[in-house]
């Protein structure tokens, strides 16, 4: 892929953005906004050292959000040409006129639009032609491969670029956007011993090329993760500490995020409503938002709306401090945006004193969770309940691997369960904690 992949430059994009806002005025609109973007990806896999799928996109698209008053209608095109933007504005503005009036629709407030917009170091394409991808896909697989004369088949390894841009504006008169990147390599291998087969995987990513893992090591990483899973056995039933690797880990913050959420707290759908200011964790939890982070992988200057991003502690202390907000709910709960439309930036969790050999032995005796299954997570109550693989740990040392359990819980429980987090920091998306050490679950078994 060349680095003159964008179809459009960013003059373009705001002078289409521009145009949108200029037409929904003149056909009645009180007040509109409008995203206007463009993404170009290649991704190539292979598998058992074999090119398998090459894949190219390049995507286009425009919404647009107009107000009548407190009615809204939106719509939406993938041709950016002028009669196409200006049919879309009349759409939206012909579905606004048939919208019940919503006191908490329109735009934010002027003041809280972002005035300064960094470059946050978010855009860099890689050059990478297909073969090249490919060798680099085929090294990863080959590398896992090696690892074990167990490690018998592949699900493939792949390698993907993705670059897009993209212009907000509103009537307010903002009118800004930025490029980014994300970037990968992965690879899943299947092991098999005594006539049971395991699977495993592992991948790096990041913004720009050159802060991704080797395809080597992301290989190596996955034959032996796939390795010391063979030969697992059943546990039966019973309540133990547990330990959230740190790559899922952050699916519990992820749980947090979603139950502190705005559309979840004015439809009361949370089973931690009413909660700011509550303790909420543990003590020793705290969660930073950092949406300013160059390079980030949840970084950005401004929120969907336009809304600057700011840092601040989300949870301090294990108290929470401040809910994740987009105007429309803001409204709806009769509070202040957070910047957060479109959804959390960068929540940093602050480590304790140990790496995950420091947390198993802490835990002593009990489960150390790699792998879920399952979507068990219920928000409204908080109930808790995922299939799910790992290891059996005693003294403090991994004895074998374990398979077919559950664990099950309730989140507020986990929540303030929580008596460790580790030093290896997961850092390949926008939540980053270490791995997680719970108090007690309940594991189901035989």
């Amino acid at each position: 892929m060349s680095r003159s992949q964008f179809s459009y430059t960013r003059d373009q994009l705001m002078a289409l953005s521009r145009l949108v806002i200029e037409h929904a005025a003149k056909q009645g609109a009180t007040a509109a906004d409008t995203e206007i973007s463009e993404g170009v990806g290649q991704s190539v896999s292979v598998r058992q050292g074999e090119i398998e799928t090459i894949e190219y996109n390049k995507d286009k698209g425009a919404g647009v959000t107009v107000y009548i008053g407190q009615r809204r209608g939106h719509a939406s095109t993938s041709d950016l040409s002028e009669a196409a933007l200006k049919s879309a504005v009349e759409k939206a503005l012909t579905i606004a006129r048939y919208t019940a009036e919503d006191e908490a629709a329109g735009l934010p407030d002027a003041d809280r639009l972002a005035k300064n917009v960094p470059d946050l170091d978010l855009y860099h394409p890689w050059d990478l032609s297909v073969e090249e991808a490919a060798e680099r896909a085929k090294a990863c697989e080959a590398a896992a491969l090696a690892v074990d004369k167990r490690l018998t088949n592949s699900e493939g390894a792949g390698v993907s670029l993705h670059t897009s841009q993209f212009i907000y504006a509103n009537s307010l008169g903002f009118c800004n956007g930025y490029a980014g990147s994300r970037h990968g390599i992965s690879v899943a291998v299947i092991g098999e011993e005594k006539g049971a087969m395991q699977r495993d995987y592992w991948y790096t990513s990041a913004r720009n090329a050159n802060d991704l893992d080797s395809a080597e090591s992301v290989g190596r990483i996955a034959g032996t993760r796939t390795v010391r899973r063979l030969n697992g056995k059943k546990l039966d039933t019973r309540t133990c500490p547990v330990i959230f690797e740190a790559q899922i880990a952050t699916g519990l913050i992820g749980n947090f995020v979603a139950a502190v959420s705005g559309g979840s707290l004015y439809r009361k759908s949370s089973f931690l409503l009413d909660s700011l200011g509550q303790q909420v964790f543990a003590s020793q939890v705290t969660i930073r938002e950092q949406p300013l982070i160059p390079g980030g992988l949840g970084s950005a200057p401004f929120d969907s709306e336009g809304v600057a991003c700011l840092d601040r502690d989300v949870v301090k202390d294990g108290v929470l401090q401040g809910y994740f907000l987009s105007t429309y709910s803001a409204k709806k709960l009769g509070m202040k945006t957070t910047g957060n439309a479109g959804g959390s930036h960068n929540l940093i969790v602050t480590p304790g004193e140990h790496d995950l050999d420091g947390l198993l032995k802490q835990m002593g005796t009990g489960l150390l969770v790699t792998e879920l299954l399952g979507h068990g997570a219920n928000m409204v109550t908080g109930d808790y309940s995922r299939g799910a693989a790992g290891f059996w740990v005693e003294n403090g040392e991994i004895q074998y691997p374990v398979e077919e359990i559950t664990i099950a819980g309730n989140l507020a429980d986990m929540f303030k369960g929580i008596v460790g987090i580790g030093r290896d920091i997961e850092r390949r998306g926008s939540k980053q904690v270490g791995s997680i050490l719970i108090d007690k679950m309940t594991v189901a078994g035989n």
